[in-house]
């Protein structure tokens, strides 16, 4: 893929990641066939990535792709986007149609939602800015994951509560990180010619009724046939997954067994652990290091703190939904689209 796409006239961190989609196809195929050392073949690293999170997001990417059709050609963002325009734009500076996107990446899948995003990015529904935003702060686990992690940190007693505290968590965090460096300093250019929200704050309800159907059946009229758009979208899926899983791997393998074998996160915990000594959270130094291995893939921190008391339980569940950059997997998803981030953004 990236020697197709000639990934190399894009600069020196193109480049690198051509090695590390290289490398990391040798060691899906090497895990593939379960070829290699124990450390290298084993349930806490290559073999839980290759399970638990590759095989995962390469169905669910082309499938999911396969769907995005329906929520994306056929008038369903804009009609949202009539309504919610006036939430999304005052607190998130984003337009209303990012409510399907926040919507996509809870129900189906962070890839899903990025997959979104960068169609709405590359036909000029977003600006620059705007997909940044959405793409980092929208762009969180599912809600079956969130399911998998109460359950294994057993909180499924408390689920109610946990699921709305990390809701408002991830939405607050993400209003406070589109006010400061470095995403406020983002240019607001348009990948393409930019199809631009104007204001509706005046529009009566009935009047926005009417605005979005009409806009709705606009959509639908514009939209190629119903085939067409599933299989253009299978093969973005399908694009987007070959680019990904590499990189996946190999990132996440690095992780991994920095974690597993190294004492690093014990070290990088000391940053958080004032905060958490601070707040008197129960075991500081369990949670400050489940706070800092959450960079590296979103189930490691429960991992950690399974025989925690509670509250630790339930603070350290919030925070690794709600960090939503994680190196394992969303950081190589959103530098294999066409959003225009470094990895100095993250």
């Amino acid at each position: 893929m990236p020697f197709i796409q000639k990934d190399w006239e894009k600069g020196k961190i193109a480049i690198s990641f051509i090695f590390f989609k290289v490398l990391g196809a040798m060691i899906g195929i090497l895990l593939f066939f379960r070829i290699g050392p124990d450390w290298f073949v084993n349930e806490n690293t290559g073999l839980y990535l290759y399970d638990y999170l590759v095989v995962p997001v390469g169905l669910t990417v082309p499938i999911g792709a396969a769907f995005l059709t329906f929520l994306v050609s056929y008038g369903l963002f804009e009609f949202v986007g009539v309504f919610t325009q006036r939430i999304m734009k005052p607190i998130w500076n984003v337009p209303g149609r990012a409510a399907v996107n926040a919507l996509a990446s809870f129900v189906a899948s962070f890839a899903v939602g990025l997959l979104i995003t960068d169609k709405e990015y590359r036909e000029g529904k977003y600006n620059h800015k705007e997909a940044v935003i959405i793409a980092t702060g929208f762009s969180t686990v599912t809600v079956a994951f969130m399911i998998v992690i109460a359950k294994t940190l057993d909180l499924m007693s408390h689920w109610n509560l946990y699921f709305f505290v990390t809701l408002f968590v991830t939405f607050a965090v993400t209003a406070l990180t589109t006010r400061i460096p470095p995403i406020s300093r983002m240019s607001t250019e348009y990948y393409d010619t930019p199809e631009v929200e104007e204001g509706l704050s005046d529009l009566s309800f009935k009047d926005k009724v009417s605005l979005a159907w009409e806009r709705g059946l606009t959509t639908v009229k514009e939209s190629p046939s119903l085939l067409n758009n599933v299989w253009k979208n299978f093969k973005e899926g399908i694009l987007m997954t070959m680019s990904i899983l590499p990189t996946i791997l190999l990132i996440g393998l690095i992780f991994m067994l920095l974690a597993e074998y190294t004492p690093v996160f014990n070290y990088v915990a000391y940053i958080f652990y004032p905060l958490t000594a601070l707040l008197q959270i129960p075991e500081p130094f369990l949670a400050a290091k489940g706070t800092a291995i959450g960079i590296t893939e979103m189930f490691l921190p429960s991992l950690i703190v399974v025989g925690a008391p509670i509250v630790t339980k339930f603070i350290i569940a919030v925070v690794s939904v709600s960090t939503i950059i994680f190196f394992s997997v969303s950081v190589p998803s959103m530098m294999s689209t066409h959003i225009p981030l470094k990895i100095h953004d993250f």
